[in-house]
């Protein structure tokens, strides 16, 4: 276990264990792709890692759906041999199902990371992420938990709190638990959405003074040079990287490609290592973000793609429109940066900026949600037209599922369990939905083939003349078997009166089936 292999907090030249984890086992790793949920998946930590990336995490795991749901486990925590170093990073509020779900999963990663940074809405009704930040006792608990029993390293993720002191002080805190890496998120859990705003370096650097473990810096990486200024200002061990990387996955490279040519090569990690249709969709999105906002009509169809070759088809058409424009580019450079407000033609990858309230609210961007809104509402009406009577609710589904059925009327009418309201099972033998067969098969010790329902044996067809001889054979066996017992009773009936006069012997003839016993230790010997 860990803290057994770790009980010198501090080797002879004074590095702690968790600096030898970082540098041992996670290879001085510099450049990191940040855990995303749905995000960060195998095809994505590859991709990332042929572009620079030194050490992937997996994206956020619930850990009780982990502990109890197979399907989810197989489905969630894929890898492979090249993809190493690996931590696997949970959300839970329980020690116990933490260090269940960790062990589940240590066999297939190097370290197990606890998500105490996210600051969705959906983490505060679940009770985790940031928003169990104010519960010192709690994670000092769970981190204390998993590093006395697990084999691997715990890690924590964390947003910072608005004074630095008391970031400092929960830093090390998670430290005295056990912590063996850090990974500071330079905002804090009310800095999300269009309030995002800029991320504090000043946190980071003053976590990074303050504790004996490592730590890697996350908030405001877009460029390569944003990588090495942070790691500068902080004096960080690593930096993190979640939205910049998914915009531009070269980014640790300093590369800029063609959104069509990194689409393209994702889609290639994608066919080798499957993964959900809507996880391609979401990347395809980030990744071509501002070519999708010039060209709608592309982005229409990738949003109904069904398929990785719809996918490539779709690039492919957004390559012959950007082209088109780079070659007026040629001429006139200023109307695809400077007008769009971007540093590099919008065909190049790039990190996309979410604009604050401020601009959120200037005339640009109301116009851009006008024209949005309004395309939406002539969708809408075109599908109205064709399906009158749907409600509003239904026609936003007929958009996003254009074969989905909403007519009543042709819909399959099922006929209804004979004791309830439920449908009834289509093969039930009694017509009962399966509740009720489960009840009357167990009540009246019956079966059910079409339920799969079994509560008798059934009897099988047998045959007469094999059932005589089989008979024939068992008597013979029996009759064989008793000639045992008593061939044994015999010889240890004669052993014990070995000792007695032979003339004193009084043993009666014994008879089984109208056989002497005799003739029965007889079919004995004959039979051995």
């Amino acid at each position: 276990m860990f803290n057994k292999i770790s009980q010198m907090s501090e080797t002879n030249n004074g590095e702690s264990d968790g600096f030898k984890f970082w540098r041992e086992i996670l290879r001085s790793a510099k450049y990191v792709a940040a855990p995303m949920v749905d995000q960060s998946e195998l095809a994505w930590r590859m991709l990332s890692r042929h572009y620079g990336a030194e050490l992937c995490y997996t994206p956020m795991f619930h850990a009780s759906v982990f502990i109890r749901d197979a399907l989810y486990r197989k489905e969630s925590l894929q890898t492979c041999p090249e993809d190493r170093p690996l931590i696997v990073q949970f959300c839970a509020n329980d020690p116990d199902t933490l260090l269940k779900a960790a062990q589940l999963a240590e066999p297939f990663c190097d370290a197990i990371d606890l998500n105490l940074g996210c600051p969705q809405t959906i983490a505060k009704r679940g009770h985790y992420g940031a928003f169990l930040q104010d519960e010192w006792d709690l994670l000092a608990k769970m981190v204390k938990t998993c590093h006395e029993n697990l084999k691997v390293p715990i890690t924590c993720k964390i947003r910072v709190f608005p004074s630095v002191d008391k970031t400092v002080k929960y830093a090390k805190m998670l430290e005295d638990a056990g912590c063996q890496l850090l990974t500071v998120h330079g905002r804090t859990r009310e800095q999300k959405g269009q309030f995002t705003g800029v991320a504090d370096w000043t946190y980071i650097k003053a976590v990074r003074e303050a504790v004996r473990i490592p730590v890697f810096a996350n908030g405001n990486i877009q460029y390569l040079a944003d990588v090495h200024r942070c790691l500068q200002e902080t004096g960080a061990q690593g930096v993190m990287s979640a939205e910049g990387n998914l915009h531009n996955p070269a980014l640790f490279h300093g590369l800029s490609p063609f959104i069509w040519d990194m689409s393209q090569e994702y889609l290639d990690f994608a066919e080798k290592y499957p993964c959900p249709l809507s996880y391609i969709r979401g990347h395809v999105f980030k990744i071509c973000h501002h070519g999708l906002s010039v060209h709608r009509e592309v982005r229409e169809v990738v949003a109904n793609a069904k398929s990785i070759q719809d996918f490539r088809a779709c690039m492919e058409k957004l390559k012959i429109l950007c082209k088109v424009d780079i070659e007026k580019c040629a001429t006139d450079p200023e109307t695809f940066t400077f007008k769009l407000k971007l540093p590099l033609p919008y065909w190049i990858c790039q990190p996309y900026v979410r604009p604050g309230p401020e601009e959120e609210n200037d005339v640009e961007h109301k116009e851009l949600r006008k024209r949005i809104n309004l395309k939406r509402s002539e969708d809408m009406q075109k599908v109205s037209a064709d399906e009158p009577g749907l409600s509003n609710n239904k026609l936003k589904k007929r958009l996003k599922c254009p074969n989905k059925n909403f007519d009543p009327g042709l819909k399959m009418k099922f006929e209804t369990c004979s004791l309830c309201l439920n449908p009834k099972g289509l093969k039930c033998e009694y017509g009962l939905c399966k509740g009720c067969c489960r009840s009357k098969t167990h009540s009246e010790f019956l079966n059910c083939i079409g339920h799969h329902i079994k509560k008798k044996r059934t009897a099988r067809p047998v045959d007469l003349d094999s059932k005589a001889d089989s008979n024939i054979s068992h008597e013979v066996h029996s009759d064989v078997s008793e000639a045992s017992l008593i061939e044994k009773d015999f010889i240890s009936h004669a052993t014990h009166n070995d000792m007695l006069d032979k003339s004193h012997c009084n043993l009666k003839p014994l008879t089984v089936n109208g056989l002497h016993k005799t003739d029965l230790c007889d079919i004995y010997i004959d039979n051995h």
